[in-house]
């Protein structure tokens, strides 16, 4: 191998490394961003369950103990 051609070699590495920088850089960024959202989500999947615990429980205290008027 002559030096020309290690130089082109060792270039091609280098466009290489460079391309998966950015690729790795743009994952990084989208798996951020979903860490985010998935963050969001839950807090807001706790917010509705306590609020479907709060009216369960304060429906269960409007119905009366009683048989259905089927039986």
């Amino acid at each position: 191998m002559n030096e020309t051609e290690i130089e082109r070699r060792l270039t091609g590495l280098e466009i290489k490394i460079a391309y998966l920088e950015d690729f790795v850089q743009q994952i990084q960024k989208v798996a951020v961003e979903q860490e985010r959202t998935i963050d969001k989500l839950q807090k807001e999947n706790k917010l509705i369950l306590e609020k479907m615990r709060e009216l369960s429980g304060s429906l269960e205290d409007d119905i009366p103990n009683r048989k259905p008027p089927h039986y």
